[in-house]
């Protein structure tokens, strides 16, 4: 992705950015809230870790193959550039199954509680992304706050696990479907 010379991303940026995200979650969880029941969201188990896998691997081939030059390089040496996707897959997979198990045996909505452990996750993530340098050493990010990655990360999160748990639906409906046609 090309990008014009001497752009930054600034804070506001990704204020705004949360500001949209959030407005998507707050529609977004209680639909998948309403509409997944407890019960299939206990069936989707292994399509829930296979998607989260493939989704995050899939992302990370995108944000690496896009931003390598401007963000990551300043991150992860080059051998790592193939790797990271793959073992990012599996990584986010584990923590899927993880908030599968939590989601499942915590109070509440287990989908609502699902789609926030996502949010927390990226949270997480980020925070170890900014002590790592994502705000300091990539040019491109130099004018953001941390704050402002760490808040847009929950909600950027909480988009991403609801839209894993959309597409852990279609599939899961769509093996059926097509077992009862056989």
């Amino acid at each position: 992705m090309s990008l014009p010379p001497h752009f930054k991303i600034t804070s506001g940026m990704l204020w705004l950015g949360a500001l949209i995200l959030a407005l998507i979650d707050v529609g977004f969880v209680p639909l998948l809230a309403w509409r997944v029941q407890r019960s299939t969201l206990r069936r989707l188990k292994w399509t829930l870790v296979a998607t989260t896998g493939l989704f995050f691997c899939g992302l990370w081939v995108w944000a690496l193959e896009n931003y390598w030059d401007t963000v990551y390089s300043y991150l992860f040496p080059e051998w790592a550039r193939w790797l990271i996707p793959p073992a990012y897959g599996l990584l986010f997979a584990a923590v899927g199954l993880l908030f599968w198990w939590l989601a499942l045996r915590s109070p509440g909505n287990p989908v609502a509680n699902f789609c926030l452990l996502g949010g927390l996750w990226g949270i997480i993530t980020h925070a170890w992304a900014v002590q790592r340098g994502i705000v300091s050493k990539p040019p491109l990010l130099h004018a953001v706050q941390p704050a402002a990655a760490l808040v847009v990360a929950a909600f950027e999160f909480i988009f991403y696990w609801c839209v894993i748990l959309s597409l852990a639906c279609v599939l899961r409906r769509g093996w059926e479907w097509r077992g009862q046609r056989r």
